[in-house]
């Protein structure tokens, strides 16, 4: 049965999101809120119930912000609350600042044990900027540890928000819950918006469904919208019929019309995955409309390259990527090539975990089986040379892959992105922190105490010596009390070189790298090491070596096979051995200046996958 929307006035409607840091409790908040409303019946097996993807289950994290319509009478007056749950993982907040555009407040959720973390901070500060309404709650009052007070204490300091405006709950046990609700009502205002101005809806996100073809989610900043309208995409231009409209609770119930102030979704026979770009603006034919301002694109901080296992499953992968990043706006996909690979892409991502899911969700969701080189991080080159601005049309230019890093004469400076992280620790790990940071060749800007017992400190960090094994690193010294958080701080200059990998002297372009000339060295002879181990015996000898230029500073050698021609000779004249032994060693030698050493596909996706794993 369709529900009526035309009972909820924009009054009684209210569109929130829950933000929070990861593990404080949002998904179980977001079960307890659709429990109480009636949403959802009431069970013990509600644990995640808007986190509908596989790998968020297994991970326990949320990755894709998830909305639910919930239906609350309060008052003698009928509510339509639009809740967004959001992910707390700093590779995706993304998702967060997108889901902020469709709401007018956010539930602030803090941990009564953890108390302020990293991305509690950046969050709060998302919606700050976008001058919504916020409710600070304390969640997991019922642990042992819990320190409420500790917790009122750092958000009034922090955040400027006095203590008794915080609310004490218990997710898990449902305490207190209800009262979020009521000043959800009370607190955030209803969306500024008209039922009759023309329609304006913001596509905030979109799903691929291989029957129905693109469904978009929708918040509407103006006007209807139902069953049967023609609208146009301001984005695309093309025009299309709707064929069905409806609210999440959480999952698709259809409706008769949308209207102006609510959030739901509509499925208009788009076929193509490229027709539904998230920020788009759909308006109806012949009454056009100013677009919304839309979302700023998101920035990659990591670049990887993507290859099929099989070159013969390139197709089907493409059709996977071209899906999954309708889903996920937010990573960006080029065209590369790999002599080595073979035909594949080059992905941005938002950082390392980022990543590791999107590769999660091609295996589950598509059944596909890929190979990712080591990740890389986009640097900059400003060049010196007229002859490369005439052929660039600029005087700088940016390096995703290390083939296109121009020589050291033709460029005035190279320039690395940096990020400005945030660190909050128990005062305890101070030291081994600072001398952490130290080692990336970080440089401090602040240090603030929050508390008795806990630290924020702000670095300005090189992005690529954070983007593979920093968080793991800072997680084993503080014993996983540490949390972490970046923004992009721009680009600085830095002394950057290319190394390259030559096996008997000849370069292989898939393991060059740009790298910081103060690792250089220890880079190199790890990489080596690692071609050392992979590449097969041949029947000559491998110089395998790391180079800058020409100057070699690194260097490991692969013996040959050794036939032992001399097993024949029973004692005699000596003369007849060396001169077996020299024969031996000038074919070995002809061998080597003639023999290419072809290095196994299956080598260079075990040492570019451990080159993923360090």
């Amino acid at each position: 049965e369709k529900l009526d929307m035309s009972m909820y006035p924009i009054e009684s409607i209210r569109n929130f999101s829950i933000i929070a840091h990861v593990d404080h409790g949002k998904s179980t908040l977001a079960d307890r809120l659709l429990e109480i409303t009636g949403t959802i019946s009431k069970s013990d097996r509600n644990k995640q119930v808007l986190d509908k993807l596989q790998v968020e289950r297994e991970r326990g994290i949320t990755v894709k912000a998830q909305s639910a319509s919930l239906f609350y009478h309060h008052e003698g007056i009928n509510y339509l609350l639009n809740l967004i749950d959001t992910p707390g993982h700093v590779d995706f907040s993304y998702e967060v600042s997108r889901s902020l555009s469709a709401c007018q407040g956010v539930i602030l959720v803090v941990d009564a044990n953890e108390g302020i973390q990293a991305q509690t901070v950046a969050n709060f500060y998302l919606a700050f900027e976008a001058q919504l309404s916020i409710i600070p709650v304390i969640n997991k009052i019922d642990l042992k540890n819990a320190d409420p007070e500790r917790v009122e204490k750092q958000i009034e300091k922090l955040f400027d928000i006095p203590t008794d405006e915080c609310i004490r709950i218990s997710a898990k046990q449902g305490t207190n819950v209800e009262k979020v609700l009521q000043k959800v009502i009370e607190k955030i205002p209803p969306p500024q918006c008209n039922t009759a101005d023309p329609l304006k809806a913001l596509v905030f996100d979109s799903t691929f469904d291989h029957y129905r073809g693109v469904i978009a989610n929708v918040a509407l900043f103006g006007g209807e919208i139902a069953k049967g309208n023609k609208i146009v995409s301001a984005y695309t231009k093309k025009r299309y019929e709707v064929s069905e409209v409806g609210v999440l609770t959480p999952n698709e119930q259809p409706t008769h019309k949308l209207y102006a102030g609510q959030v739901g979704y509509l499925i208009a026979g788009m076929k193509e995955v490229t027709e539904a770009q998230i920020g788009d603006t759909l308006f109806l034919y012949k009454q056009p409309v100013e677009p919304l301002p839309g979302f700023k694109s998101a920035k990659p901080m990591v670049f990887a390259g993507m290859y099929p296992v099989d070159q013969t499953e390139y197709n089907n992968l493409k059709s996977a990527l071209e899906r999954l990043t309708l889903n996920d706006s937010s990573v960006t996909v080029h065209r590369d090539s790999s002599l080595a690979l073979g035909a594949g892409w080059r992905l941005g991502f938002l950082g390392l975990l980022h990543m590791e899911v999107f590769n999660q969700r091609l295996e589950q969701e598509y059944n596909m089986s890929v190979i990712l080189t080591a990740p890389t991080v986009p640097y900059k080159a400003v060049l010196s040379s007229a002859k490369l601005i005439k052929e660039y049309g600029k005087d700088e230019i940016t390096i995703i892959n290390p083939a296109q890093f121009p020589d050291k004469l033709s460029v005035s400076e190279y320039l690395e992105p940096t990020v400005l992280g945030t660190i909050v620790t128990p005062h305890e790990y101070i030291g081994k922190i600072i001398a952490l940071c130290q080692d990336r060749r970080a440089v401090q800007k602040d240090m603030l105490y929050i508390d008795e017992n806990r630290v924020m400190l702000k670095y300005l960090f090189p992005l690529s010596e954070i983007v593979l094994d920093f968080y793991d690193a800072l997680k084993s010294l503080s014993s996983g009390y540490a949390s972490f958080d970046y923004e992009d701080a721009g680009y600085q200059a830095a002394d950057l070189i290319k190394m390259d990998i030559l096996l008997n002297g000849n370069p292989v372009e898939e393991l060059s790298t740009i790298i910081h000339n103060d690792k250089a060295y220890a880079a190199g002879k790890l990489l080596c090491e690692r071609l050392k181990e992979a590449i097969p015996r041949q029947l000559f000898e491998i110089a395998i070596q790391a180079a800058i230029g020409k100057k070699i500073i690194a260097r490991e050698t692969l013996k040959a096979y050794r036939k032992n021609v001399v097993a024949k000779c029973y004692g005699g004249d000596i003369t007849r051995r060396m001169k077996l032994l020299k024969r031996q060693a000038e074919s070995k030698r002809l061998m080597r200046k003639i023999g290419n050493v072809e290095v196994p596909r299956d080598a260079f996706i075990r040492v570019l996958k451990r080159e993923t794993d360090k």
